[in-house]
């Protein structure tokens, strides 16, 4: 996809504070609204307007948005970066009021948003994919004395290990706020969270209380942490399950052995058949997330054949050339 260079859109600096974007906007919203402009790309030209002011009006999409830093320029081809959106906490509905109850009294469910139709690009950053896809608006609460605090949500990143585990972790987020001056200035926190164990990509931790403050004597809303489990090195995760990959010698899945097998709880002792092949998949019941049922862990074999780089190598590949009468490439039954 390309980059988008809002201020560039807007032709604003990227110090302009909220009142420059604003008249910056409307000044252009008249000059290319389809009803009134002259101009043959006027209605492109809006929408793009249009789609730029969404961000830079908004104190929290702006502050995530300048993260990206001036190094891209309009129309360059773009991806969001890994890691992008972690440790910001922005305001939005976050999970539902019909989350369910789980493991340590936290609630979870998945986050949702509307998309609002604009560039991929848009979409990319904040839309109802992305780490800022729970974004929109107060979660509850009347009016008058009695208003109840918005939710607010951010993203935490897991290792496999912390998912596999639990435990307590501190995490630092950065809440966008609109300053007196019309700047945007970030406030920073240091929270603790219990993370229970056996958590799985795109779960999420509710938080009581840690939203926004209420108006009056209503309640604070709450905190909602979004979930990513974070690749690893030797795990590919699916739901609960894990996938990992074991090296054989030809001799192993020949005869069949026993290997030490690692997995997220520790290293297990695991049967070889005789007549293993390349690319089947054991299971090792039970290993994989914790959860009612558990996940399982898959285990992958790859034979690994020892490289003819010594006389004797060479001699013992020759002798199974010889006396094996082995065509790799025989059909069964030819």
């Amino acid at each position: 996809m390309e980059f988008k260079d809002y201020y560039q859109v807007l032709d604003v600096a990227r110090t302009a504070s909220a009142d420059e974007v604003k008249r910056a906007y409307r000044k252009l919203a008249r000059k290319f609204h389809p009803d009134v402009s002259k101009e043959k790309d006027a209605e492109e030209r809006f929408k793009a307007v249009q789609e730029a002011y969404e961000v830079l009006r908004d104190p929290e999409k702006r502050a995530a948005y300048d993260q990206l830093g001036s190094q891209f320029r309009n129309g360059q081809s773009f991806r969001p970066p890994p890691d992008w959106g972690t440790g910001f906490e922005f305001r939005g509905r976050g999970a539902g009021p019909g989350a369910g109850r789980g493991a340590g009294g936290f609630e979870h469910a998945e986050f949702t948003s509307a998309d609002p139709g604009f560039s991929e690009f848009f979409s990319s950053l904040f839309g109802a994919g992305s780490p800022f896809g729970g974004a929109g608006g107060s979660a509850g609460g009347g009016r008058g004395f009695r208003t109840r605090g918005e939710d607010h949500h951010a993203r935490l990143d897991l290792t496999l290990e912390e998912a596999f585990h639990g435990g307590a972790k501190t995490i630092e987020l950065r809440h966008p706020e609109l300053a007196a001056d019309g700047q945007v200035a970030m406030r920073n926190r240091t929270l603790r969270v219990n993370v229970p164990a056996g958590v799985t990509d795109g779960q999420v931790i509710r938080l009581a209380g840690q939203g926004s403050a209420a108006v009056g004597e209503g309640t604070a809303g709450d905190l909602y942490l979004q979930l990513r489990v974070l690749p690893h090195a030797d795990f590919e995760l699916d739901g609960r399950d894990v996938t990992t990959t074991l090296p054989l010698a030809p001799w192993e899945a020949a005869l069949g052995t026993t290997v030490s097998v690692p997995t997220l709880g520790g290293s297990v002792e695991m049967k070889i058949p005789a007549g293993a092949r390349a690319g089947q998949k054991l299971r090792l019941r039970g290993r994989g997330l914790p959860g009612q049922p558990p996940g399982d862990q898959y285990v992958g074999l790859q034979i690994v054949l020892p490289p003819a780089d010594s006389p004797r190598a060479r001699e013992l590949y020759e002798a199974m050339r010889r006396d094996l009468a082995f065509d790799p490439r025989a059909r069964s039954g030819s």
